[in-house]
């Protein structure tokens, strides 16, 4: 979908489109403990891996690593991508696409809820609470499958 707009230097028109809104989703894993989720203080509510919008100019790698500090408290160093979400049906509120990071905190004592957390906690693995905001049930699957896949006797 398309809309013209006046172009805001010269005024002539520009055709702007309708393009999904990038979102990061950051999957913290704490050896031993689990993974880290925050319940969410704002609708739609349910428990969800912290995470939230990139901003205009900001490298998606930044933005994951700036949604994990406002909701947790956690400074964390990013580990890999675990995949790009992108059914349109992720978020009733708009068409998003998400980049999934796994991440490492580097200070796991300072977790504590931030920004639009109302509360942020360990999970044990496969022990997920209920219920969970957007498609994170499915991005938790999928992390589940490839640790157990990874790490056969160490679940």
């Amino acid at each position: 979908m398309e809309l013209i707009k006046p172009c805001p230097a010269c005024g002539a028109p520009v055709v702007h489109y309708t393009n999904p809104v990038p979102t990061v989703d950051i999957l913290i894993h704490i050896a031993g403990r689990g993974v880290v989720l925050i319940e969410r203080a704002n609708e739609p509510y349910g428990w969800a891996l912290p995470g939230g919008f990139v901003d205009y100019g900001e490298p998606v790698e930044a933005a994951a690593v700036r949604e994990a500090r406002e909701e947790t408290g956690l400074s964390v160093e990013l580990t890999g991508v675990l995949g790009v979400y992108s059914d349109p049906r992720r978020d009733a509120r708009l068409h998003t696409i998400s980049v999934v990071y796994t991440a490492q905190a580097l200070d796991p004592e300072n977790l504590s809820a931030g920004d639009d957390a109302a509360r942020a906690a360990v999970f044990p693995l496969g022990a997920w609470p209920s219920p969970l905001a957007f498609d994170h049930a499915a991005i938790l699957h999928d992390y589940l499958s490839r640790f157990r896949r990874l790490n056969p006797v160490s679940s």
